[in-house]
């Protein structure tokens, strides 16, 4: 083990769940802001219409703001941890549902990109469900 997943291990169960709800707030507020910032650069790379990514990457910043909020109470709401969980396994079950019926046709690279994040997200519903 690297020393750092040694030091996290280590930290109390409910400081690793802030831990984990910040770095899903960041990730997602990172790809919710290169959504609405670069749509037309996105539309070319992955095949997905800049309209549809723009109130995606809208959608994205707000649901990052609310996860870290969630995440910087005083005590972390089970209700809100659950939330984050429900639309984080949601997220995947739309994410894929949209590769396979070919929504908005993204290409090759634009389904490989959303299989991949939705893989990334599927980690954190899985990570935060075992903390909470």
């Amino acid at each position: 083990m690297t020393a750092l997943s040694t030091q996290i291990t280590a930290m109390p169960r409910e400081a690793q769940l802030r831990l984990a709800l910040k770095l899903d707030a960041v990730v997602t507020g990172a790809n919710g802001a290169a959504y609405l910032a670069l749509a037309g650069p996105l539309e070319d790379l992955l095949g997905v219409e800049a309209a549809l990514l723009r109130p995606v990457g809208a959608f994205l910043l707000a649901f990052a703001a609310f996860v870290y909020v969630v995440a910087t109470r005083p005590e972390v709401p089970r209700a809100g941890v659950t939330a984050v969980i429900e639309a984080n396994v949601l997220w995947v079950i739309g994410s894929l549902a949209f590769v396979v019926l070919g929504a908005s046709s993204p290409d090759t690279a634009g389904s490989v990109w959303t299989v991949m994040q939705a893989a990334v997200v599927a980690g954190f519903a899985g990570l935060q469900a075992r903390l909470r």
